[in-house]
C-alpha cells in the first residue's frame, strides 16, 4: 500500500462526456477494490480562458492509499474508457507517489491564469518522477498535473450527481422550485439559483452524463441539502469534490496596460480613461490605465454587468477582473468577470445659481452680465458647478449569477476564507 495521487483532465469535449465522471466511476471502483480515501476528490477550474475548453476547464485528481499497479492499471483502463476520444478530447493522466512534488504547486498557479503546453508539463513530471499517459497529444496532461499540485486555502465543495446510462443528451428535468427551496434553507450553498432571473443554475444544458453539480461550504451541508433537489429522473449516484469554484483563484495577477498577453486572467487597476462607448448589440468598452496608457475593456450585455460600465465616468478609480481575448481591431480587450469601483470622481456640470435668500434659481442678465433673483434682487456673477448624483457607489460589481463563471467568487462569498476537513463517514460516494 502507498499514498498515491491520480490526476486526470481533458476527457471530455462538447459532445459528451465529462471529466468528473471517469473520477466517480474510478473512485467507486477504488472503493470497491479496498483503497482508502485520504480526502475527497479534487475538482480544480484551471484558466477558463484558454481556447481548446470545453465547459469549466476542470480537471479532477484523489489521493487514495492502495497498491501503485492496481490504481494505475484502473486509472488507464478508465481513462480510454470515458474518454470522448472520436470529438477531439486530449486526456492526460499522472500519478505521483508519496508527498506531493512541489513543482506542480507553481505549474498549477501558472495554469490558473495562463497557457501551459503537454510538452512543459511531460518535462516536468519527468523531473518530479510522475508517472503518465497522454491520448491524442495528451494536452490534460497540463491539468492532471496541475490539479495535483495545487494548494488549497480557501475551498468550496460540489455535489455532482449524475445521470443513468442511456439519459445522457435527453432533456433534464429537474425542479427549479426545489431548487429554489434549496438554496433558501441551506444558507452555505451558492450559485444554486439566479433570482434575478428567475431560474435555477445547477444543470448543466450540454449531453454529457452529469446531471446537476450543487456548491456549497459545507460537504456535510451538501449531503442533506441533495435530498431536497427533485430530479425528475433516479440518478445513478453522486460524489463530493473539494474545489476552488467561487474563490475567484484565477485572478490573482496583475495585469498591465500594453503587456496584455492573449488567454491569460488577472486584474487590471487604474483610472478610467476617456468616456465608456456602448457598441452594437448593447456590448460597452472602456479603457483603464494610467498616464494616458491604457487596455480595453468590455462588459458584455447578457452578462449583466452593462449598467455598471456605462456609468463610469473619466477619472474613477477601478480594478477590472478578467481574461484576456485575442488581438482583434481593438487591441487585446480584457473582458471583465467583474468591475470593482475603488473611488468615484465628482459628476459636476454648469448651472444657475440659487438665491442665497429664498432658495429660488436666478435668471441671466444677459451675456457677461452676471444672474439675479427676480424676487430678492440678489446677484451672482457666474454660474455654479453643481453635482449630479452617481448611479454607481464604492464597491465590486458582478454578472448575473447565471452568467458567472464556475471560478468567480459571488458575493455570497465576499471575504470568506473556508476550511474543512475530509469526513468519510459522510454519503460523500454513492
Amino acid at each position: 500500500m502507498a499514498l498515491l495521487h491520480v490526476g486526470m483532465d481533458d476527457t471530455d469535449s462538447a459532445r459528451g462526456m465529462c471529466t468528473t465522471y471517469l473520477a466517480y466511476s474510478l473512485a467507486r471502483k477504488l472503493r470497491g477494490a479496498g483503497a482508502r480515501f485520504a480526502d475527497y476528490p479534487r475538482l480544480v477550474r484551471l484558466n477558463p480562458n484558454v481556447p481548446w475548453k470545453t465547459r469549466g476547464n476542470g480537471a479532477v485528481s484523489m489521493t487514495v492509499e492502495a497498491d501503485p499497479a492496481a490504481v494505475w492499471e484502473a486509472a488507464s483502463e478508465a481513462l480510454e474508457r470515458h474518454s470522448d476520444l472520436e470529438n477531439g478530447a486530449s486526456p492526460g493522466l499522472a500519478m505521483c507517489e508519496g508527498p506531493r512534488p512541489p513543482e506542480l504547486a507553481e505549474l498549477a498557479r501558472r495554469a490558473l491564469s495562463r497557457t501551459v503546453g503537454p510538452g512543459e508539463a511531460g518535462r516536468l513530471a519527468r523531473r518530479c518522477g510522475a508517472r503518465t499517459l497522454g491520448l491524442q497529444g495528451g494536452r490534460g496532461l497540463v491539468g492532471a498535473l496541475a490539479c495535483i499540485g495545487y494548494r488549497f486555502g480557501d475551498c468550496t465543495a460540489e455535489l455532482v450527481c449524475y445521470r443513468r446510462p442511456g439519459l445522457a443528451g435527453t432533456e433534464r428535468r429537474v425542479s427549479a422550485e426545489s431548487v429554489r427551496g434549496v438554496q433558501q434553507r441551506y444558507r452555505s450553498t451558492f450559485s444554486s439559483f439566479d433570482e434575478e432571473r428567475g431560474r435555477q443554475i445547477i444543470s448543466p444544458r450540454g449531453p454529457d452524463p452529469v446531471l446537476y453539480g450543487l456548491r456549497g461550504e459545507s460537504p456535510r451541508e451538501l449531503c442533506s441539502a441533495y435530498l431536497g433537489i427533485e430530479p425528475g429522473e433516479a440518478p445513478l449516484g453522486h460524489m463530493v469534490f473539494r474545489t476552488n469554484q467561487g474563490t475567484g483563484d484565477h485572478l490573482r495577477e496583475c495585469l498591465e496596460p500594453g503587456r496584455l498577453a492573449p488567454y491569460s486572467s488577472g486584474v487590471l487597476g487604474g483610472e478610467v480613461l476617456g468616456a465608456p462607448r456602448t457598441g452594437r448589440g448593447g456590448h460597452v468598452f472602456f479603457s483603464v490605465g494610467s498616464g494616458g496608457a491604457g487596455a480595453e475593456c468590455a462588459a458584455y450585455k447578457p452578462g449583466g454587468l452593462g449598467a455598471a460600465a456605462s456609468a463610469l465616468l473619466p477619472g474613477d478609480r477601478v480594478r477590472v477582473g478578467g481574461g484576456v481575448r485575442p488581438p482583434s481591431e481593438l487591441g487585446c480587450v480584457l473582458n471583465a468577470e467583474f468591475i470593482e469601483v475603488v473611488s468615484l470622481v465628482r459628476d459636476a456640470y454648469p448651472a444657475n445659481p440659487a438665491c442665497g435668500r429664498c432658495g429660488k434659481s436666478m435668471k441671466s442678465e444677459g451675456r457677461g452680465q452676471g444672474f439675479a433673483c427676480g424676487r430678492c434682487g440678489t446677484s451672482a456673477p457666474s454660474k455654479v458647478q453643481k453635482a449630479r448624483p452617481r448611479r454607481l457607489s464604492e464597491r465590486r460589481y458582478l454578472p448575473f449569477v447565471s452568467a458567472q463563471r464556475h471560478l468567480t467568487r459571488p458575493a455570497k462569498r465576499a471575504g470568506l476564507d473556508n476550511r474543512f476537513e475530509f469526513d468519510g463517514s459522510l454519503p460523500w460516494l454513492v
